[in-house]
């Protein structure tokens, strides 16, 4: 075999393995509604973001993000109306990649983090709204403040993870929030009143 055949060989072999392993990575879960274990979950907090988007003076859209997100999540898809969702979100994890405008957001002018650490979501209502979609309703607690907020959420898919070998369960979500009616005025109505939310949730079945 010349070095040319070899080199083409090998590249046709590692193209090849690559499909494969793809192929493979995109069947460890699977979006079907069927397949959710009942029980208690765990979030998963390196896979699990809350994004936040709002109109910067009408320029851009500007976005951040939390993470380090802790809770559970109980569900049964049988009786998907029983299922309830309970989580903390940690005001000091936001994170917009400008670290004077993280800085200024955990403020008193803002967040005022260091009186509010943390915001919390606590569901109290969940209809089902199609074969993998529902509003899941709670009272969100933010900046000292509660207030009822609707979640759209999706099951993105469930299967058992293969590095951890723990059943995970990934949902998204978006809802929209007025941050005034949280205390949150600087700048309303320059910088956007109105705050656009979008979730990436994971969650890891506990035995």
């Amino acid at each position: 075999m010349t070095r040319h055949h070899f080199v083409a060989s090998a590249l046709m072999a590692m193209t090849v393995f690559g499909a494969v392993s793809y192929a493979s990575a995109q069947q460890v879960a699977t979006p079907d509604p069927s397949a959710v274990r009942a029980g208690t979950y765990r979030v998963e907090p390196y896979h699990t973001q809350v994004g936040f988007t709002l109109s910067h003076m009408g320029f851009s859209n500007f976005s951040g993000f939390f993470t380090g997100v802790s809770g559970s999540l109980k569900i049964d898809p049988a009786h998907l109306s029983a299922t309830s969702l309970d989580v903390t979100i940690p005001v000091q994890s936001v994170d917009t990649t400008v670290p004077k405008l993280d800085g200024e957001l955990k403020s008193a002018q803002w967040f005022d983090a260091g009186q509010f650490p943390n915001a919390t979501f606590k569901s109290t209502r969940i209809v089902q709204t199609g074969a993998n979609t529902a509003d899941i309703t709670g009272n969100l607690t933010l900046h000292g403040v509660t207030r009822p907020v609707t979640l759209k959420a999706r099951l993105v898919g469930s299967g058992t993870n293969p590095l951890d070998k723990m059943f995970t369960v990934g949902f998204e979500a978006t809802g929209t929030i007025v941050r005034s009616q949280f205390g949150v005025k600087q700048y309303v109505p320059l910088v956007g009143d109105e705050v656009t939310l979008t979730i990436a949730g994971a969650f890891e079945l506990q035995q």
